[in-house]
């Protein structure tokens, strides 16, 4: 696992400069083969982009690249100062916002567009959740979540 950890930690950094992005990089090994990768740019923003798009984006051309080099799928997991802990926490908080709002005023709620992953984390949420359910309908950028009343 070590030689895969170099070869991920050099291929960030090629990648950072290629984008003209400076930024310290720490990797780890993680549970179940999991390798993390913590950036630390002076501007997160610009590495994070709009809800983490820009970074979703970065982890996955990384991952493949790593694959690429490898020859073997490793899971990647790129955070930017802890964001992608804050995202979770928030969306937590927005699916039990959510939830009290459809159990007081009784009428559905479409959520706004999230990713997929955001997604399963809205559903697991809110899955025991005695009052509400949770859908999703739609296709591709116009899938959305739909908290119910039960």
């Amino acid at each position: 696992m070590k030689k895969k950890l170099k070869t991920i930690e050099k291929t960030a950094k090629e990648l950072l400069k290629h984008l003209g992005v400076e930024a310290e990089t720490k990797i780890s090994e993680g549970e179940e083969e999991t390798v993390h990768i913590d950036l630390k740019p002076p501007d997160p923003g610009i590495l994070i982009g709009y809800h983490g798009e820009t970074l979703s984006s970065f982890q996955l051309i990384l991952s493949m690249i790593a694959y690429r080099k490898l020859g073997e799928w490793v899971k990647i997991l790129v955070d930017i100062g802890d964001y992608r802990q804050r995202r979770e926490e928030r969306l937590r908080a927005m699916a039990l916002n959510a939830a009290k709002r459809v159990k007081f005023s009784g009428e559905s709620y479409a959520m706004p567009y999230l990713t997929s992953a955001e997604r399963r984390l809205v559903h697991l949420s809110l899955a025991d959740h005695p009052d509400v359910r949770t859908e999703s309908e739609g296709e591709g950028r116009n899938r959305r979540i739909i908290v119910k009343p039960k």
